[in-house]
């Protein structure tokens, strides 16, 4: 066999990583272990990874080649009953067609400390069973056994991938402290891998170059006068690039109030493959930019030709358009036409899994079934459509470019005054109101001619949730009164998903429970499914703790229920950006009739505060006139996303809002 055959296969080798060292070994749990109560550095961590290792390396097969074999093992202390949940551990591997992985658990093991003795628990066959995630991925789970407090577990997995190109990511800090972490990577010089780290803290890196060979024996058929086999053994120098990084005493990662996703600020290293040089061969060049990334999954076939496909909706297109012809008509009609004939069935995906004419035909698909369809319904209507890929909320932002930074896909349309979002998948969405799931910093655009653009997925326009409250305040401290709720944008699709999730009676209930346990009555729903008008709720309510009575003086907060107490702002210093999703104004007219023998004594200052930037702004004015109060409360933030460097300010601006808010009307008698 002839050595530039070999070389023409993309492969790499990843070389078996050294024996793991006597002091992390699986099988070597100590008593001192198991003894240990609390974590040394965290005595709040309900449970620690004492050790974590992985290491990947190429395989190859006669019969199939190379592949890339990831190995795994970990020591896990359990201290508290909330640490539990670390007994359950999962593994997704790729499940599809041309990608097929398989995963192995092993030497998975429970110790405990019984009367002074290590007692073992072997994971038992029941313990494991696979998932499915969707048409591409699956799970792969164990369930320890015999976990108790001050439980240390232990496992080992494989990753078997047939793939020569992927090596997985590598996440050095979780929920719970990391007393040590490696990850090790070795590869050929035919390969370039980028490596690409985020986080706010870096494990240590080593880098050494090793003179490496590789033996293959294959064998040839010999024509002449006498057929005959020959044999070969070919071996192939090379050096070795091997890349080990080291994490040491890395802290728990705490989530705190408003974060998108925890995961974007995880200490991770993730590698991708850019380029392959083999010998006499030309360069090969990978996921280099987003363009090339795009212009990749626009060739897939379960991507760009479904877009392209007709002949199964034209006819429906026609008779519900009818005689529509003003552009935004149009794809409110299309919107909606989709929205109403096909369901989602839970799978993300930019890749389609039914495909489009499956899909409108069973009037069910995943996302990519779904909104490539819409694209293509826009653009049979004449309006100027191209799919954008997005990255969840839960799978982080895409901060690189790499064909696996996407999850999703929307719907943009190109007018005159900028594009307009569309998601037919969730039936409360509206045109540039998208689920908040796909609110993930920015989108990539995919022209027809596989060029790309960057797109702003976060809301630019203010969603508003207004209050008009009048109430009466009787001579014992008793309070009656009428409200006026209206919500638009994103706050009213959350009020419409709350709608949903319980029957009115609960709903109410929760109302009154969640407002210090007024009575609610005449209550009253309007545009609950007109989604292009405000959701309006409107209601009666009363309440005997509204007030106090205290030395024949009544306190009473004028905000009543609507005031907000707790500011949910409290570390010291932020590690991540404050994620609101949308900019938002709350605005709050109250009008407030004192009871006939009484007079203010005391009423709050109005005062007025803004952030620099414009970043937002806080109001608050109350005035009196004879037994009648008129109090106008607005809180507004101009922007979805706030700044560590600004959380400064917004921690202070809140910390004035609680204030005042919090302060109270004194009512004398007279």
């Amino acid at each position: 066999m002839k050595i530039i055959k070999l070389l023409s296969l993309s492969w790499i080798l990843l070389v078996a990583p050294k024996a793991i060292s006597q002091e992390f070994k699986l099988g070597k749990v100590s008593i001192a272990e198991l003894e240990q109560k609390v974590h040394p550095k965290d005595s709040s961590a309900s449970a620690a990874i004492l050790y974590k290792k992985g290491a990947s390396r190429m395989e190859f097969d006669q019969n199939e080649g190379f592949c890339i074999v990831t190995d795994v093992e970990a020591r896990i202390k359990i201290y508290k009953k909330e640490g539990y949940e670390w007994a359950n551990q999962s593994v997704w591997y790729y499940n599809h067609t041309n990608l097929k992985e398989k995963v192995f658990f092993s030497d998975a093991v429970t110790y405990n400390l019984v009367n002074g003795k290590i007692e073992k628990t072997k994971l038992k066959s029941d313990g494991s069973f696979d998932e499915v995630l969707s048409k591409f991925r699956g799970l792969k789970k164990i369930t320890m056994p015999n976990v108790k407090e001050g439980s240390v577990i232990e496992y080992h997995y494989t990753i078997r991938c047939p793939s020569d190109n992927i090596i997985r990511d590598w996440d050095f800090q979780t929920s719970i402290p990391v007393n040590y972490s490696e990850f090790k990577i070795a590869y050929p010089e035919y390969y370039v891998f980028k490596a690409r780290q985020k986080g706010y803290i870096f494990p240590k890196m080593t880098t050494t170059k090793n003179s490496k060979s590789l033996t293959i024996n294959s064998k040839e058929r010999a024509t002449g006068l006498v057929s005959r086999t020959e044999f070969y053994n070919d071996k192939i120098d090379y050096v070795e690039t091997q890349v080990t990084y080291v994490a040491q005493d890395f802290p728990a990662l705490k989530d705190e109030d408003f974060v998108n996703n925890i995961d974007n600020y995880t200490s991770s290293i993730e590698h991708e493959l850019s380029l392959v040089q083999f010998p006499n061969r030309p360069v090969k060049e990978l996921s280099t930019d987003w363009n090339s990334v795009v212009k990749t999954i626009y060739e897939y076939d379960d991507f760009g030709p479904e877009l392209n496909k007709t002949g199964y909706f034209e006819e429906d297109l026609k008779k519900f358009l009818g005689g529509i012809t003003n552009q935004n008509e149009k794809i409110w009609a299309i919107l909606n036409f989709v929205k109403g004939n096909v369901k989602w069935n839970g799978y993300t995906g930019f890749s389609c899994d039914n495909g489009v004419r499956k899909a409108y035909k069973d009037k069910t698909g995943n996302i990519a079934d779904i909104n490539l369809m819409l694209t293509a319904m826009l653009r049979s209507a004449g309006l100027t459509a191209n799919p954008v890929l997005v990255s969840t909320r839960s799978n982080g932002i895409a901060l690189f470019p790499n064909r696996n930074a996407f999850n999703y896909v929307v719907s943009a349309v190109e007018t005159p005054e900028g594009y307009i979002l569309l998601d037919a998948s969730y039936k409360y969405s509206v045109p540039n109101v998208l689920p908040f799931r796909t609110l993930n910093w920015f989108g990539r655009l995919i022209r027809k001619n596989g060029s790309s653009e960057e797109i702003d997925l976060m809301p630019h326009k203010t969603s508003n949730d207004i209050v008009f409250m009048n109430y009466d305040i009787d001579a014992d401290g008793k309070v009656s009164g009428k409200a006026r709720r209206q919500c638009t944008d994103y706050r009213a699709m959350l009020s419409r998903e709350n709608f949903e999730k319980s029957k009115e009676d609960e709903y109410l209930e929760k109302l009154e429970n969640s407002n210090r346990k007024i009575e609610v009555s005449e209550y009253s729903r309007t545009n609950e499914k007109e989604l292009l008008s405000p959701t309006i709720e409107s209601y009666s309510f009363k309440g005997g703790d509204l007030s106090e009575m205290i030395g024949g003086k009544i306190y009473v907060n004028p905000m009543l229920f609507f005031a907000q107490e707790k500011n949910p702002f409290k570390q010291e210093v932020r590690e991540y950006p404050v994620d609101f999703g949308y900019p938002f104004q709350d605005k709050f007219n109250i009008t407030i009739k004192i009871p006939d023998g009484f007079a203010v004594e005391t009423l709050p200052q109005p005062v007025a505060y803004s952030m620099e930037n414009n970043l937002g702004s806080f109001k608050f004015n109350i005035l009196a006139n004879e037994n009648v109060l008129q109090l106008m409360v607005v809180n507004q933030i101009n922007e979805a996303i706030i700044s560590t460097e600004q959380y400064e300010m917004l921690k202070e601006y809140y910390k004035g809002v609680i204030a005042k808010q919090t302060e109270k009307i004194v009512l004398k008698r007279i």
